[in-house]
């Protein structure tokens, strides 16, 4: 059963990289946009003075735009550093802050790494995503990092995956370390599950 959910898996992140790559960049710009906006109006609602998210890649759902705009206004945004154990560190966002690309050609911010445990003092968790079922069960890009740092926490801070719309299927195959997101959002729409 395992191995049959890890198969199916590997063909939607296969399915949702490919229909990513085909984005232009017009649609790419309008759809960061359209986070933008979602994520601050989250934001707003939420009440939320401090947020972890990420950096996104170039056919990613953008977050840049969001970023930006949260740390002029004074946000405190958390982002993640991969380490080699397969946990994430985090460090505070800076505008002047620095970038590399992980191995696996992931975006990370450089910084100082507050450790594992400092995400737990966020009022909202923004993560990344290749697909999400309508039960709220994300599925990642197969590394585990965010499935770690979601089993880990002990309190309910709320959690969106950002993905494009058409990444809002039906069912994700489960396996047993996967984690599920109270919410999504979308460059139209976010929709928070009922749990």
């Amino acid at each position: 059963m395992a191995d049959e959910a890890r198969q199916v898996k590997r063909a939607l992140r296969a399915e949702v990289r490919e229909r990513r790559r085909t984005l232009t960049p017009a649609q790419l710009e309008q759809a960061a946009a359209g986070i933008a906006e979602q994520l601050e109006a989250l934001v707003t609602a939420r009440g939320a003075s401090s947020v972890s998210c990420y950096l996104s890649s170039p056919t990613e759902p953008g977050t840049r735009g969001f970023l930006a705009a949260g740390m002029e206004r004074g946000l405190r945004i958390l982002l993640p550093i991969s380490r080699d154990d397969g946990l994430l560190d985090w460090t505070v966002a800076d505008p002047r802050g620095r970038e590399v690309d992980t191995a696996v050609g992931v975006p990370e911010a450089v910084g100082e790494a507050l450790g594992p445990l400092a995400v737990r003092d966020v009022d909202l968790m923004i993560v990344p995503a290749s697909a999400v079922d309508g039960e709220g069960w994300r599925m990642g890009w197969g590394r585990g990092y965010y499935d770690r740092t979601l089993g880990s926490l002990t309190n309910r801070t709320p959690r969106y995956a950002v993905i494009y719309d058409s990444e809002l299927v039906d069912a994700v195959p489960r396996e047993v370390h996967d984690q599920p997101v109270t919410g999504v959002v979308t460059p139209t729409r976010t929709i928070t599950f009922a749990r």
